[in-house]
């Protein structure tokens, strides 16, 4: 009896246990390329837009065969465990509807086909609430090509956000701290040490995302945060850049060019930075814009090109490196996972890339516990400009979800001690 008692509660308590589990992101596969996730921003990176603003996904499918795929909304809770909410009550219309607006490519060597989304749409009229989100898109098959995270937020509560050096004198020259103070503009919250939630994102990547740090003390209507270490984040250095927006000549990062089946283009090879003095170097924080010479419309006449990366770097026996930004959402893949040439002392890899501007960076990875390691080749230095954007949510006492009630952003370009 008792075991039949234990195996009707494992039964009972399976669905609960799946329901509750943390999603992550599906990077698509080889086939489909330069997914682009933005909201009012040219550049693709990650979506934080207000509630009623539009958002944007566009993708190419290398296939050449006008494949169709379809699109699925859900909504998350702070920790990406789906929400309460039952689809009606965070979306206005349909999803799982067909992408219909898709173009094919124009006089370029690599045929491919580009999907553009943009809700709100015809069927899918608008978002509902505010919080954390995830679109996937399937194929024909029902099969998930990819998944992409973004967020909806309500303009309840100001967010100042601002970047010091780091308070700890071991890591001073090497990490950046950021401070917030939330005002809550005469909402009422309750109990705020337990129902505000906070995350704050370096650079549009959720990997190295700092959450539900708790506000330290409350000055009237004010929250402030202004930890010692638990805000601090590795400084990292300016991202490498190459433009290729012109396949016929060498631009921008790019050292010679050569046409096979696609052009070629080898990069300047980089070197470690990470013992040189830091130098300051605009960049797009890991993010990546299509564009290409003398067209009219990037979207289908910008070709596909395979991009040589090369490294100057002894080999490491115990750790893997890889290429790293968010033209790949600052994902590990293999792909992206570069190969010791043992003649050429160089790390090497090549990547199938739309012609446009991109932002990189080598990371490596240990080999045993697989720890990432931005600056490991890059370096760490407090001077770096990175992007800092953060996200504050509220979840009253009884209430179903988290809702996004606050959006602040900063850069550390003018980092102060």
């Amino acid at each position: 009896m008792k075991k039949n008692f234990f195996c009707l509660s494992v039964l009972l308590l399976f669905p609960i246990i799946l329901l509750s589990q943390v999603v992550s992101e599906l990077n698509p596969p080889d086939f489909i390329k330069t997914v682009t996730f933005k909201s009012n921003t040219t550049q693709g990176q990650l979506p934080v837009l207000k509630l009623g603003e539009s958002l944007m996904l566009e993708f190419d499918a290398l296939t050449g065969e006008e494949e169709d795929f379809y699109y699925v909304i859900e909504h998350f809770n702070f920790d990406w465990t789906p929400s309460n909410l039952v689809k009606s009550e965070y979306l206005s219309g349909l999803d799982n509807q067909r992408i219909l607006d898709y173009e094919n490519s124009f006089n370029t060597y690599q045929i491919y086909s580009h999907y553009n989304l943009v809700i709100p749409n015809t069927q899918t009229r608008g978002l509902l609430k505010s919080g954390n989100y995830m679109i996937s898109i399937y194929d024909d098959y029902d099969e998930l090509m990819f998944s992409r995270k973004f967020m909806v937020y309500e303009s309840l509560a100001s967010v100042g956000v601002s970047v010091k050096r780091s308070r700890d004198v071991k890591v001073i020259a090497e990490k950046q701290s950021v401070d917030l103070v939330i005002t809550t503009n005469g909402m009422n919250l309750n109990n705020p040490l337990e129902t505000i939630k906070t995350v704050i994102i370096q650079n549009n990547n959720l990997n190295t995302a700092i959450s539900d740090l708790k506000p330290q003390y409350t000055l009237g209507n004010e929250l402030i945060y202004r930890y010692d270490t638990e805000s601090a984040f590795w400084g990292g250095n300016e991202y490498l850049f190459f433009e290729n927006k012109d396949v016929r000549a060498a631009n921008v990062g790019v050292q010679f060019i050569e046409l096979r089946d696609l052009y070629h283009n080898f990069l300047y090879t980089n070197i470690n930075r990470k013992d040189r003095p830091y130098t300051y170097n605009p960049d797009i924080n890991g993010n990546f814009l299509v564009t290409v010479l003398d067209r009219d419309n990037p979207d289908i006449e910008a070709d596909y090109v395979m991009v040589h990366f090369s490294l100057l770097q002894e080999e490491l026996k115990s750790k893997e490196v890889y290429v790293y930004g968010n033209f790949n959402y600052f994902m590990l893949e293999p792909l992206t996972q570069m190969v010791f040439n043992s003649e050429s002392k160089h790390y090497e890899t090549t990547l199938l890339l739309k012609q446009g501007f991109y932002n990189y960076k080598f990371v490596t990875v240990d080999k045993k516990t697989r720890v990432l390691d931005e600056g490991a080749i890059s370096g760490n230095f407090w001077e770096t400009e990175n992007n800092y954007k953060v996200l504050v949510y509220y979840k009253d006492l009884g209430a179903r979800y988290d809702r996004l009630i606050g959006f602040g952003e900063a850069t550390s370009v003018n980092i102060t001690n």
